[in-house]
């Protein structure tokens, strides 16, 4: 009896394990997965700027702080038709693991003072007003980092980089707020390349720009992570194998460059992610978002 139910159970387990294998991963959340979640309990909407759309959700979390903060920047092909709402669902479960969130809106191609240079100058204006805010609520200023998805994963790359622009550029900011590192989500980091493919997403970055890659070669300089990254900070590329919007090459393109050890960039290559996963708290890849965070705070 003992050895026919020790066979039994290898059988089991046999079984069990071939029909795992044998199921399909799941299909990648969409956009309209997305919208279905819950809707977050709004943040304490806090202008950063005279203009309608330079303002930021700020949401604490419980205890008394000073809280580390991460900045979020949200996506949608830097279009107006695209805003900051749905960067709420991540936003609320930060919070509740135990970060300040700046959920940031800001203007896009569509909106007067949209596109090249307002709206990078508008998440650098957003960025730095974290100062002001910490006079205010318990945020730690120095524990600053900067997460964005997709179009808003390029401006959280870039902003990084904002110390080495010269004083010519017109996106130029004296005295930027340093942080701690960033986190892109599904991020686009080589505008040029990115432009070059098919896709409405893609044709967007010549609008962003006001041209071409040929045509304003020194926007693209000063504009494009690709080739003002690597910097001397975290830096945490996260992408989902099954994106149909932003592909792998984009992180990959960036990692590469940015190879060398001390720069601490890494790509976390996520199997059965697509574009919106990384930003839905009910995700599996979740916890890499989470992990993400507390690498580049130095934590573990």
């Amino acid at each position: 009896m003992k050895y026919l139910c020790l066979l039994l159970f290898t059988c089991l387990c046999f079984n069990g394990t071939a029909l795992q294998a044998q199921m399909p991963a799941p299909k990648p959340m969409t956009w309209q997965d997305l919208m279905q979640l819950p809707t977050p309990p709004a943040g304490q909407r806090i202008s950063y700027g005279p203009d309608s759309l330079q303002f930021g959700e700020l949401r604490l979390p419980q205890g008394k702080g000073p809280f580390p903060v991460v900045v979020l920047v949200h996506g949608g092909c830097w279009l107006s038709q695209y805003n900051y709402q749905y960067m709420n669902y991540a936003s609320e479960a930060l919070t509740k693991a135990g970060y300040a969130t700046w959920n940031l809106e800001f203007r896009r191609v569509g909106n007067s003072g949209g596109g090249w240079p307002g709206t990078f100058l508008d998440v650098a204006q957003g960025l730095d007003y974290i100062r002001k805010l910490a006079k205010k609520y318990p945020l730690n200023a120095k524990q600053v980092v900067v997460m964005g998805h997709s179009a808003g994963g390029h401006l959280a790359l870039w902003a990084a980089t904002r110390k080495s622009l010269p004083a010519s550029s017109p996106l130029y900011v004296k005295n930027p707020l340093p942080l701690k590192g960033v986190v892109s989500l599904a991020g686009i980091t080589d505008l040029a390349a990115y432009s070059a493919q098919n896709g409405s997403c893609n044709a967007a970055v010549e609008k962003l720009m006001g041209g071409l890659p040929a045509q304003v070669p020194h926007r693209y300089k000063e504009g494009s992570p690709m080739g003002r990254i690597p910097l001397k900070l975290p830096v945490r590329l996260l992408q989902g194998q099954r994106d149909p919007i932003v592909p792998v090459s984009q992180a990959e393109s960036l990692a590469y460059y940015s190879s060398y050890s001390k720069y601490l960039v890494k790509m976390v290559l996520l199997p059965d992610g697509g574009h919106f996963d990384v930003v839905a708290p009910t995700s599996p890849v979740w916890s890499s978002v989470e992990q993400a965070v507390r690498e580049v705070l130095g934590r573990k």
